[in-house]
């Protein structure tokens, strides 16, 4: 057992024989999991962090009542939505200068952000135009019921909004530090945002000292404001870090550079596609959902922070395979490339069984985190029968996540798109509305109804598994150009 068990973590067993015996040598094995777990483990430990803030931030509204935390989990969607653009972006960003760095073309790096950061503002400037004035609207298509649910969800929308540009350039400096692997910083900027955002809820959902009781509306604000303090941090450290591989000057030229435009809309606009795909797909399903009521979308909302936090953790190991597939493929390494991608993986599925483990054995306890004692009982019910199915989707998630963050890093970001396309926007939405159709109209159950939703999530995730681990393993990603 022990020996099999070796063997699934060998590195030296994770190179296809149809690049073995090609002449360059493979670090030691030692070397190879110091580098890994060097960026990984700051990345896992920020967006686990970020996570459970978020968690913590749910919990703290969740005080206000199930319509508080209707009304936040409504926002998400739509706020995914306008993200998407950034998250394309990001993809593109962390590609190209990965590769850079892979490269040692230090002044293209560099180049290549000076010119996201001017997208990123333009974008910015027109979501904000066009989105802002249809917030209500946008609220009321998400499932938003009339009266105190619509009015919450809405002016948390709005506030969110206004910070929209302090969270995108934020979002893209990181994406960028990521891609040279530098995730300590990331880490700090990204948990520091977060802590902001945790003690001003506490000061303002309540009011505590001379501090106002706003709700749901100081609850947005403090995000808006950990927001502000992640843009400062992370523009602070990019200008002043003199010696990194990325920096910026008030002398830099601000010209959009087209060498880097034409690699950052090379990549970027696949994975645009890819993020409508999956926010529409997203979308859709968080309304078939909505549609069964406050109760069901609030126990749903529950489980979601629990599908977040372990979303998180794929994509912190997902960080350190993206940056380090770049980088070797930019060197021209592409057995490390390889290596490195598979043993992302391996990572990920130990991580998912462990945290599946979890979800199953105590899924009484963590429901009980968001419902106050004594009150909810069909919430709380549903939420824990929802948390079964949610350990049934950790491994599934994680190697899904893991593998396609490989495949973006080397660029291959228009097969991720056709897959998301096929699972998130296609087989997830279809399969929830047929299952909730049949239990909702002719079962009459809601508690079932919202179940049968979440295995639809199991179809869409193991079909993904499945072809983004096809693709990896075919190699075609090794000779893509960025």
């Amino acid at each position: 057992m022990f020996k099999k068990l070796f063997s699934f973590f060998d590195v030296a067993r994770m190179l296809p024989a149809s690049m073995r015996g090609e002449g360059a040598e493979i670090p030691a094995g030692r070397d190879m999991y110091k580098q890994y777990i060097s960026i990984a483990v700051p990345s896992v430990c920020e967006m686990v962090l970020i996570s459970l803030i978020s968690m913590i931030d749910t919990v703290m509204v969740s005080g206000l009542g199930t319509d508080a935390v209707a009304a936040v989990g409504l926002v998400n969607q739509p706020r995914m939505i306008m993200l998407c653009l950034f998250f394309a972006l990001n993809v593109g960003i962390t590609a190209v200068v990965a590769r850079r760095k892979g490269e040692n073309r230090r002044a293209e790096a560099n180049a290549a952000l000076r010119t996201a950061i001017v997208m990123i503002l333009l974008i910015s400037a027109v979501l904000m135009a066009v989105l802002l004035p249809l917030s209500s609207a946008l609220m009321r298509f998400a499932g938003a019921e009339e009266g105190r649910t619509l009015e919450l969800s809405t002016d948390y929308f709005v506030i969110l909004g206004c910070a929209l540009p302090f969270q995108a350039l934020s979002m893209g400096i990181c994406a960028a530090q990521r891609g040279v692997g530098n995730t300590k910083l990331t880490m700090q900027v990204n948990i520091t945002s977060n802590i902001v955002n945790v003690i001003f809820n506490y000061l303002l959902i309540n009011g505590v000292g001379p501090f106002p009781k706003l709700g749901v509306h100081g609850a947005a604000t403090a995000t808006a404001l950990g927001m502000v303090v992640g843009f400062a941090l992370s523009v602070r450290a990019i200008y002043h870090d003199r010696h990194g591989f990325l920096t910026l000057s008030s002398s830099d030229s601000w010209k959009p550079d087209m060498e880097s435009g034409k690699a950052l809309v090379q990549v970027g606009s696949s994975a645009m596609v890819e993020q409508l795909a999956m926010r529409i797909g997203f979308f859709a399903y968080a309304r078939i959902v909505a549609d069964l009521g406050t109760d069901a979308f609030a126990a749903h909302q529950i489980c979601c922070q629990f599908l977040n936090l372990s979303f998180s953790c794929a994509d912190g190991l997902g960080v350190a395979g993206t940056s380090l597939v770049g980088q070797m493929l930019g060197r021209k390494r592409r057995d490390l490339a390889h290596i490195y991608g598979t043993l992302a993986q391996r990572f990920s599925l130990t991580a998912g069984l462990i945290l599946a483990t979890a979800c199953v054995l105590l899924r009484a306890p963590l429901v009980n985190m968001f419902i106050n004692p004594g009150e909810s009982e069909a919430v709380r019910a549903m939420a824990e029968m929802v948390m079964i199915v949610l350990g049934i989707l950790q491994p599934l998630q994680m190697l899904s996540v893991v593998a396609s963050g490989a495949l973006r890093g080397a660029g291959d970001v228009k097969y991720t798109a056709r897959v998301m396309l096929l699972t998130v926007t296609c087989i997830r939405p279809v399969l929830a509305l047929v299952g909730v159709y049949v239990c909702q109209n002719i079962l009459h159950r809601s508690d079932i109804a919202l179940v049968s939703a979440w295995m639809a999530t199991v179809c869409d995730m193991t079909v993904r598994m499945a072809l983004m681990l096809k693709r990896y393993r075919s190699e075609k990603w090794h000779h893509i150009k960025v």
